[in-house]
């Protein structure tokens, strides 16, 4: 079976197959240059992933010592076999917020820390532990000493000159690469097609759904007629589908906002009660790895909500509960 779609003028996708998880596959894109190719995200750190690219690369003969790698951001289904370019020598790019989590995140203290959310969002009777998260099973092995990019950055291959944007929301420090002449942009995870991007919680330093939604206004007003994403179909309107986007998080929001009550209830609670698009009849039903995402969405929108002064919260013996104003 082919793993390799042309996309545009030496742009090509490789489908680097996620097993055993709902996002199904990653889409790798790998624009052809002169001396060197460019990666764009990797998949897991799992063999699986790594046949796929090897038979993709393989493919358009080239092996991953022909190659730089551009990790959007950090979630391990994009950055998870960057040790395998590093040991190759390739020359690895990332924004900086996110590299030095991905680096924080091969240890086991960041995710020993991780753990204690499990308090705080009131899931300690849930069973759950981080060892059962994607993003600790399939993450790097051993830190990166990355080529730090910021927004307005180049980088050059063959025929194109793609411009850092920087996109925070779904994680902290997400970037996308832009083409201005040939209206292409690479959203990452930022944009998706037929779902949508997981909002989680990455700390109370700011509302990160508020952010998201000035990510997606930033790049509403750019001009693209091509924009592939990270997984699924790529998108034909890019300002119809970021519309839809920001509809479906103000619905909700109000579908919060319905569930809240003047008592106060757990992120649990609240996630508990939310419509999902899971094929789980409960919560108890529900996948023990897909209670982590689910939570710490259910905080994001909690946390805009109680930024914009809907909403109140407080902490009884280290849960945290919000309720209705």
């Amino acid at each position: 079976m082919e793993l390799v779609t042309k996309v545009y003028e030496d742009i090509y996708m490789i489908e680097i197959i996620l097993p055993n998880n709902p996002l199904k596959a990653l889409n790798c894109y790998l624009i052809k240059g002169e001396d060197k190719s460019l990666i764009i995200d990797t998949g897991f750190n799992k063999k699986e992933c790594l046949d796929a690219l090897r038979e993709g690369l393989n493919e358009l003969n080239l092996e991953i010592k022909d190659t730089e790698l551009f990790i959007t951001h950090l979630h391990s289904d994009h950055s998870g076999m960057a040790n395998i370019f590093k040991d190759q020598g390739v020359n690895i790019y990332t924004g900086e917020i996110d590299g030095d989590i991905i680096n924080q995140m091969t240890t086991e203290s960041y995710w020993k820390e991780r753990d204690k959310l499990k308090v705080l969002f009131g899931l300690k009777d849930d069973k759950i532990t981080f060892k059962e998260n994607p993003g600790y099973k399939y993450v790097l092995k051993e830190a990166i000493d990355f080529n730090y990019l910021k927004e307005g950055d180049k980088i050059n291959i063959g025929k194109y000159s793609f411009e850092l944007v920087f996109i925070p929301g779904h994680t902290p420090g997400h970037m996308g690469l832009y083409e201005k002449k040939h209206k292409i942009f690479f959203s990452g995870d930022h944009i998706l097609n037929g779902i949508t991007p997981n909002i989680g919680f990455w700390g109370f330093e700011q509302d990160i759904l508020g952010v998201y939604f000035n990510s997606l206004d930033k790049i509403h007003s750019f001009d693209i007629e091509h924009l592939f994403t990270a997984h699924r179909k790529s998108v034909d309107d890019h300002k119809k589908r970021i519309e839809e986007l920001i509809q479906h998080h103000k619905d909700r929001l109000n579908e919060i906002l319905t569930i809240l009550s003047f008592d106060g209830l757990s992120v649990r609670d609240v996630a508990s009660k939310m419509t999902w698009s899971i094929r789980a009849k409960d919560w108890d039903d529900f996948p023990r790895p897909q209670k982590w995402f689910a939570t710490g969405e259910a905080m994001a929108h909690l946390e805009h909500l109680y930024a914009s002064g809907k909403i109140e919260k407080e902490i009884k013996d280290g849960t945290l509960y919000f309720r209705l104003k």
